[in-house]
């Protein structure tokens, strides 16, 4: 994923940005947003059985004010980097408030 360059863009119905996740973390919380604009995210929630993904809905939605409903992980579900798609968002809205959470 290294050679791969992710940025937040507006998409047809939404937002999408990519997230690293870093789970069994002491609390919930926006770490840093990496050169390549990754979202670097700590969880308390462990990686089994879809616990971590399921934390990180919660998180994102409590972060972006915005329902569960209407965040989506679109790829990487089994791996610590995804690629998450926020419906009815703006990019720069999305940004802003992953901004104002930061750790």
């Amino acid at each position: 994923m290294a050679d791969k360059k992710y940025k937040f863009h507006d998409g047809k119905r939404g937002a999408a940005l990519t997230i690293r996740v870093t789970p069994r973390a002491r609390r919930n919380e926006v770490v840093e947003v990496l050169s390549d604009l990754t979202v670097k995210i700590r969880l308390t929630a462990p990686p089994v059985e879809g616990k971590a993904n399921k934390a990180l809905l919660k998180f994102l939605s409590e972060v972006l004010d915005t329902p569960t409903s209407k965040i989506e992980i679109v790829a990487g579900e089994k791996g610590r980097d995804k690629i998450v798609s926020i419906l009815d968002a703006e990019s720069e809205e999305v940004h802003k408030k992953l901004l104002e959470n930061l750790a």
